[in-house]
């Protein structure tokens, strides 16, 4: 790693844990204002000679796919096993968005198979009586981040256009974007999961739920009834049967 990226690095995980600390009600940790100053503006990349903007004339997922090949444009390339493009019905009516691929995903090179991924195949399955092949299922990042960390900025402003791509294709009734990543990648940085969860939002015109990140209800089993009224309401919006 270079002193650049290194930099990067410690950027990333103050602002986040100062973005944690605000979520709780807690205040951020002290630092002087310059200090302050510097980490709330957004860090410049240098991005590489390879165009990151897809087409808008892709016509299909394969298509894009095909565009997006062995992805070089940023650093997480180097520690992937496989890029994770995601999986479902091209025509599906319910798009889940995650954050990023975990190492079961980086195995497989499919999205959400690890334990996250059994709980939201129970949720798809069990709770809403779809199939996980009548959904189409991705995340903001097509390869895993090391150790399973956030995404920083620069590997999201540099994926986000495929994410956006795959929803412009695809045309779903209803977006599902999981966990604060997900939602902040789609509707701004302002967005705060424990403040904004379950209240319906826009993104390009098709309605969008924010909800909590499977992974999330496994370390905090409590939080899985919200995230059920949360799916209730999708389930409403598309027009299926809800059961209690």
């Amino acid at each position: 790693m270079t002193i650049q990226e290194e930099l990067k690095e410690i950027l990333f995980e103050t602002k986040r844990l100062i973005s944690a600390c605000r979520e709780m009600g807690l205040e951020p940790p002290m630092l002087q204002k310059g200090a302050l100053d510097f980490i709330h503006h957004k860090p410049t990349s240098k991005r590489p000679a390879t165009p990151v903007t897809p087409s808008p004339s892709f016509g299909s997922l394969e298509a894009l796919r095909d565009h997006i090949g062995d992805c070089h444009r940023c650093n997480l390339h180097t520690g992937r096993k496989n890029l994770v493009f995601g999986e479902g019905d091209e025509t599906a009516k319910l798009v889940f968005v995650g954050e990023g691929p975990g190492f079961d995903e980086d195995q497989t090179g499919r999205p959400f198979v690890g334990k996250a991924g059994e709980l939201l195949t129970r949720i798809i399955e069990n709770g809403m009586g779809l199939t996980r092949d009548s959904v189409y299922i991705c995340n903001v990042v097509k390869c895993r981040p090391p150790d399973n960390r956030d995404p920083n900025p620069v590997e999201i402003d540099i994926c986000l256009p495929f994410l956006k791509a795959q929803l412009a294709i695809i045309k779903p009734d209803v977006i599902c974007a999981l966990g604060r990543v997900a939602c902040q990648a789609l509707l701004g940085s302002g967005f705060r999961i424990t403040r904004d969860r379950g209240r319906w939002r826009t993104y390009e015109d098709i309605p969008l739920m924010p909800t909590f990140h499977p992974a999330y209800l496994l370390r905090n089993p409590a939080a899985k009834r919200p995230v059920w009224d949360d799916v209730k309401s999708i389930m409403g919006k598309l027009g299926l049967e809800v059961k209690s």
